[in-house]
């Protein structure tokens, strides 16, 4: 299986919020998701695309994301885009 860059990204993310309890919480509570079935739910692109999404509404968490991993904020402004497609431009 071929992972894109969007994905990558989205993985990066998943995987760092793993590492960041509170904010796993959250995303968990949003998402309706339980941590026994993270990794069947990465496999999806709707949630990859929601785990880009959760980053991307709120700036401070986007940033702390980016400091933490070496990512340019930019790349996960193009994860988002290519992940939500063209139906869902979002704010940006």
């Amino acid at each position: 299986m071929c992972v894109t860059p969007s994905e990558e990204t989205a993985i990066a993310i998943l995987g760092w919020l793993a590492n960041e309890p509170e904010l796993l919480g959250r995303f968990l509570a949003l998402t309706g998701t339980d941590p026994s079935s993270l990794r069947h739910a990465a496999a999806d692109p709707g949630f990859l695309a929601g785990v880009v999404d959760f980053l991307m509404g709120h700036e401070p968490t986007l940033l702390a994301f980016c400091a933490a991993t070496g990512t340019r904020p930019e790349d996960v402004v193009r994860a988002h885009a290519m992940l939500s497609g063209p139906d869902n431009p979002g704010d940006f």
